[in-house]
């Protein structure tokens, strides 16, 4: 199972959801603003979750005569509404969470959300978790040895740790190659790195990485 979760970033650095579509076993989630961006797509969601106090009067009752299920919580509460989100994405144990419309917005959520996933991908090493915009795709990646394609519309693949290190990290098939090098948080050795075959592999042995690719266009 995919679970795809949809927030109430500025509509403007969404991807194309149509891509997705094709794709089986999908559970959609809103988060507030999010299922507007949904159902105006003609993608009903699964469940919504939020205040609700951005949805349009239209959207919500669209929502309720489809007897989609609505979690209504109020605006002043300790979780954001992307926790919460996450929370019950999390106890569906999917194979992928891909989250859209979490970038391009205020930046103590962004922030407060990439802490968030990462805890979570830390928890559950078996879930990957992505956040999707239009020029970027960052991963959350646990310790592995993992292959990744070239891609002329992402080419740009930047190692960001999340941890205060992340050990013997080693890049195959790139522009920039390492071997086993430790690599510490703050450090930008690993940021904006390439592809010169179509295939490349990447791995390290502890700590959490970000793995985003992304395009200048």
């Amino acid at each position: 199972m995919i679970v795809h979760i949809v927030a109430g970033g500025p509509e403007r650095f969404l991807t194309d959801f149509e891509e997705y579509e094709t794709e089986t076993k999908i559970k959609w989630i809103g988060v507030d603003r999010g299922t507007n961006y949904l159902m105006e797509r003609g993608i009903h969601p699964d469940m919504a979750i939020g205040d609700f106090d951005s949805i349009s009067k239209e959207t919500l009752h669209a929502l309720k005569d489809k007897n989609i299920h609505l979690l209504k919580y109020p605006s002043e509460k300790d979780e954001t509404d992307m926790e919460l989100a996450l929370q019950h994405a999390l106890k569906l144990k999917p194979e992928i969470i891909r989250i859209f419309g979490a970038t391009g917005g205020r930046l103590d959520h962004f922030l407060a959300n990439i802490q968030l996933f990462s805890v979570s991908a830390e928890k559950d090493p078996s879930i990957s978790i992505m956040i999707i915009d239009q020029k970027n795709e960052i991963e959350i990646k646990n310790p592995g040895t993992f292959e990744i394609k070239k891609s002329s519309a992402k080419p740009y693949i930047s190692f960001v740790p999340v941890t205060k290190m992340v050990e013997n990290l080693t890049l195959e098939g790139f522009k920039y190659p390492l071997k086993n090098r430790h690599i510490f948080f703050g450090s930008t050795l690993c940021i904006s790195n390439e592809l010169i075959y179509d295939f490349g592999t990447y791995s390290f042995t502890n700590g959490i990485l970000l793995v985003i690719r992304s395009c200048d266009d």
